[in-house]
């Protein structure tokens, strides 16, 4: 069964707060611009937890023949991107998220699910 981008959203949030990541928001990005349909940002407390979170994520979207178009993890940077289209993921640690500051960044977009 093939995910609708809010779908997909919805369920890499869901992945995420299972993981015990924090602050996740899903941005409506796709109302003002089109780079995607939607961002979902999240914080983690190490590269490990993160890992785990990409893991997990990859896994769950499997059977939904949704795989990543690009995953960008590089060790120390505080950031993995996840490349699904019309959804891009945002994991960070809380540093390098206050300092990226993405939903100051794209604060025009509508926040659709925040969950702490």
């Amino acid at each position: 069964m093939l995910l609708e981008p809010i779908e997909l959203a919805h369920q890499v949030a869901d992945v995420i707060s299972d993981k015990k990541g924090s602050d996740i928001v899903i941005l409506d990005t796709g109302k003002v611009s089109s780079i995607a349909d939607f961002f979902v940002i999240a914080t983690v407390d190490s590269e490990r937890q993160a890992k785990a979170v990409l893991d997990d994520i990859e896994k769950e979207l499997k059977p939904h023949r949704k795989n990543p178009m690009s995953v960008d993890v590089e060790s120390g940077s505080g950031w993995v991107l996840i490349d699904y289209g019309d959804v891009i993921v945002h994991i960070f640690n809380p540093i390098t998220r206050d300092f990226y500051d993405l939903e100051d960044l794209w604060s025009n977009a509508p926040v659709v699910v925040r969950i702490q």
